[in-house]
């Protein structure tokens, strides 16, 4: 029988390309009864006809909901996402409906930790400002506006996972000393790539660079609040590369606009794209990116490769590498 998949068309770039370079789908020539196509349109929420129309999707932006998967006549069995952060998928309903949901952890990894380091650097350097002098004709003002060393500072990572631990083998040779909060993480291998695991108070409050790199669940949204975000330094940068809500927005630009910490830098946001009036906009001692930081042609190319190469395996009736939801095959 023919396995026939669908792929999100959020992931063609404005001609009508994929944005992750056509190499990647050589993947499906895999299996020569697979059939593929683009979906009929974009969707901000995958509608139930989806559902009933392919075995498997590949999606970006488009969320899964339990309504997306409630059609009687549903033939879905398995939803591929084109990245590592999965809140855009209601997972329990997949896992009630036997649908397997896979993710593409490994790949996104280096390019994310990549653009840490690219917002990192940038805040210590103060760019945002020194960009501006050169513009405006501040050329003078230049010895105003020193940076901050790095090596006798403090790095501190909100989440120790994949994301995190790459981000902490480049960085090191940068910083004096690097903490991570994460509940989940093994202190033993926190400790052997350089780092010590500590309470996330302790993170908040001893960092010079503080980056959320965790994922989003009901544990983490607005982890980092009006509360936590007191205990920053003055002197203290905030990145976020993880997702908007790990942040409570209206609190960082409150401390932001009264100058309680020296600086944020930001690739996600509550709500994407922000809105016209977002007062992040206008604030000067930001550096702000489209939830696009990390994307790079080699990063499209391994997401997209991963993430379709889990369809193929799945209607070859093998595994997938990177399952979200490995209960789901005891209902298969």
């Amino acid at each position: 029988m023919t396995f026939k998949i669908g792929i999100s068309r959020d992931v063609l770039d404005e001609n009508g390309e994929p944005s992750f370079g056509r190499a990647a789908l050589a993947v499906l020539d895999q299996n020569p009864t697979l059939q593929w196509e683009y979906l009929p349109e974009r969707f901000a929420e995958l509608p139930p006809a989806i559902s009933a129309t392919y075995d498997g999707v590949y999606i970006s932006v488009a969320k899964v909901t339990r309504s997306s998967l409630v059609r009687p006549d549903r033939r879905l069995k398995i939803v591929a996402r084109h990245g590592v952060g999965y809140d855009s998928v209601d997972v329990a309903a997949c896992s009630e409906f036997g649908i397997v949901l896979t993710n593409t952890p490994l790949a996104v990894r280096r390019p994310m930790a990549v653009a840490t380091l690219t917002l990192i650097f940038a805040l210590a350097s103060r760019l945002f400002i020194k960009d501006r002098l050169v513009r405006e004709g501040r050329w003078n003002e230049r010895t105003s506006h020193m940076g901050t060393g790095l090596r006798m500072r403090t790095l501190g990572l909100v989440g120790g996972g994949g994301i995190g631990q790459e981000i902490m083998m480049l960085a090191k040779p940068f910083f004096g000393r690097m903490i991570v909060a994460d509940p989940h993480a093994n202190a033993q291998h926190i400790a052997s790539l350089g780092g010590g695991l500590t309470s996330l108070e302790a993170v908040m409050a001893e960092s010079d660079v503080v980056v959320c790199c965790c994922l989003l669940n009901d544990e983490t949204r607005h982890l980092i609040n009006a509360e936590r975000l007191a205990l920053m330094k003055a002197t203290a940068y905030l990145v976020n590369v993880a997702r908007g809500p790990v942040v409570d927005e209206p609190a960082l630009i409150d401390a932001l606009i009264g100058k309680r910490i020296a600086g944020a830098g930001l690739d996600v946001f509550e709500q994407e794209p922000i809105a016209a009036d977002n007062p992040l906009k206008a604030l000067q001692n930001t550096i702000l990116a489209p939830h696009a930081l990390g994307w790079t042609d080699e990063c499209f190319h391994d997401i997209a490769s991963t993430g379709l190469q889990s369809l193929v395996d799945f209607s070859l009736g093998k595994r997938p590498a990177h399952v979200v939801n490995p209960e789901v095959y005891g209902k298969l």
